[in-house]
């Protein structure tokens, strides 16, 4: 199993939780932040964001101990699963993800950043 399958499993369960898909806001928490809308699956991935950081400091201030490394995984697995949500309400999946960062391997990050603010520069000339 890679982590594509199970990445791709999930995406799977979360989009079965979609009302069109017959989700129950009232038994599914997917189906529940997917009802109230956008607002409500954003405020999570910024939250799960913040605690991220926050366990990720943890580590830099309480060193690499197990159980603070298993906080930091478990609020980056939380992350993943909110932004998985997002993907899902806006028509995209895990797929579409590991496609742009295979496309971006083997490019300088300095280079990509660059590039895109060119991009932004060039955009904002033109309109």
């Amino acid at each position: 199993m890679t982590t594509n399958d199970s990445l791709q499993r999930l995406a799977q369960i979360i989009e079965s939780r979609k009302a069109a898909n017959g989700g129950d806001p009232e038994t599914s928490y997917v189906a529940r932040l997917l009802h109230k809308g956008s607002d409500a699956f954003l405020k999570k991935i910024g939250e799960e964001a913040t605690e991220t950081v926050m366990a990720a400091k943890d580590i830099d201030h309480g060193g690499p101990t197990a159980e603070l490394k298993g906080k930091l995984v478990g609020e980056v697995a939380d992350l993943w699963f909110h932004s998985l949500i997002a993907l899902a309400h806006y028509g995209l999946s895990p797929a579409d993800v590991i496609a742009e960062l295979e496309r971006r391997e083997g490019t300088s990050g300095i280079e990509e950043k660059a590039l895109r603010k060119a991009q932004h520069r060039d955009a904002a000339e033109k309109s």
